[in-house]
């Protein structure tokens, strides 16, 4: 199995990187906590994988940190929730704000994040009480810098959003409170709380 991948970042399409590491490209999904964290293409960058095989398909998981993974791992054990959800749940808030929200059974914070209704939410404070570490540090190694800002950004940004599971209603509805010259993870950002608030 895949646990870590240390090599140089040559694409990102939120929330979907390309990561070559001697030569063999790998695609990678990643919450926006981490995309966040990412360098500039061309930069090294190490991710912390979770792989999932299925007879379909050969998944990689990619995390800034072993706490972010850890908690991605906890989550897909909750009952209904699958590899998408957790992503979407770790896009939404840092590893330390779910831990935060759950040992405060904040259902209305967890209810935020597209595809969990009230009684996901409450699952999973169920499920996942005392089980989630706090402390994550959301900085790659290195403390390597944001990407600069792309000339697309903003179908970028609208396109991390439907990914994460917003309707394209939701997202463009989101989009219209962002700055005109925001890159694409501060727009993501911004465009995530304001829909979290919503």
């Amino acid at each position: 199995m895949i646990g870590r991948l240390n090599g140089v970042l040559l694409e990102k399409l939120p929330p979907q990187v390309v990561v070559d590491v001697q030569g063999v490209g790998y695609e990678v999904d990643v919450p926006m906590t981490t995309y966040y964290q990412l360098p500039a293409l061309g930069e090294k960058v190490v991710l912390f994988i979770h792989q999932v095989v299925r007879e379909d398909a050969h998944l990689l998981f990619g995390f800034a940190s072993r706490t972010e993974r850890e908690t991605f791992r906890q989550l897909i054990k909750v009952t209904g929730i699958g590899a998408r959800i957790a992503l979407a749940i770790l896009s939404g808030m840092s590893a330390d704000e779910l831990a935060q929200a759950i040992a405060t059974e904040d259902l209305k914070r967890l209810s935020a994040v597209p595809g969990i209704g009230k009684k996901t939410a409450e699952r999973l404070v169920l499920e996942l009480r005392g089980k989630l570490a706090t402390g994550a540090t959301l900085t790659m190694p290195g403390g390597l810098p944001f990407a600069a800002a792309q000339a697309d950004s903003r179908s970028d940004i609208l396109n991390a959003l439907m990914a994460l599971g917003y309707s394209e209603k939701e997202a463009q509805a989101a989009m219209k409170t962002l700055p005109a010259d925001v890159d694409v993870s501060e727009g993501i950002r911004l465009a995530l709380k304001g829909l979290a608030k919503g």
